[in-house]
């Protein structure tokens, strides 16, 4: 009896060992592994579509921040509109920043918002400092063709003949104003113009070239009632 009893102990396993590896086991195993690449895969397309969507977000706020900077650089500061096109190597190196996907894609545009971010300043405080308007823009242009009308018409009457004004001096009094004014028309549109439409502003540019016309001629007034 206890021979048989030791028999049918010892067909029974012992209570805690696992399993003889088989077909199950293996089924299961295969099974875990699965199931952790799904996850992994499923983590993986979650974090690369919030970062897709997250890039777009920054696409749009750098083009709502770029449209009006572009405007007001051409318009205001009459920065010429070649001078804000990207040139070839700034597309390659931009294409190279993003070619790691889109967490590089992400990176260069959250770059690209802090560049903006620091133009607004900058304009900013250009702005409070005062920049150059239209028409003090031009006026450094009209300026000096003025002076020099100025200087010619004080040269010629030097030279003239006491008591008399020779042709050539009126006829250059006449026309020089008008040379001065269109040399100041086209540069200005040479210097600021860049392809886009500029303020010229022709009736300051009128004025200032014929107010060398009108000083002249008070200064010759002047000097025949003082004689």
């Amino acid at each position: 009896m206890t021979d048989q009893q030791e028999q049918t102990t010892g067909a029974i396993p012992a209570q805690g060992t696992p399993p003889a590896p088989g077909p199950w086991a293996d089924y299961l195993a295969a099974a875990q592994r699965l199931d952790a690449v799904r996850r992994a895969a499923n983590a993986a397309a979650s974090e690369q579509q919030a970062t897709v969507t997250a890039a777009n977000k920054e696409l749009s706020d750098v083009r709502a921040r770029l449209a009006p900077q572009h405007a007001r650089l051409v318009r205001d500061f009459g920065v010429p509109e070649m001078e804000l096109t990207p040139r070839p190597a700034e597309l390659e190196s931009a294409a190279l920043a993003m070619a790691g996907g889109p967490t590089a894609v992400l990176a260069a545009l959250q770059q690209a918002r802090r560049t903006a971010d620091a133009a607004d300043a900058t304009l900013l405080n250009t702005a409070k400092a005062g920049p150059l308007r239209p028409w003090a823009r031009n006026l450094l242009v009209y300026g000096p063709f003025a002076a020099a009308v100025l200087i010619v018409q004080i040269v010629l009457y030097l030279v003239a003949p006491q008591g008399s004004v020779p042709t050539y001096a009126l006829l250059c009094g006449l026309s020089m104003p008008v040379l001065a004014f269109g040399l100041g028309w086209a540069t200005i549109g040479f210097v600021y113009g860049g392809g886009v439409k500029v303020d010229r502003t022709p009736i300051l540019g009128a004025v200032t070239c014929l107010t060398p016309v009108l000083l002249t001629c008070m200064g010759v007034g002047l000097l025949a009632f003082f004689r």
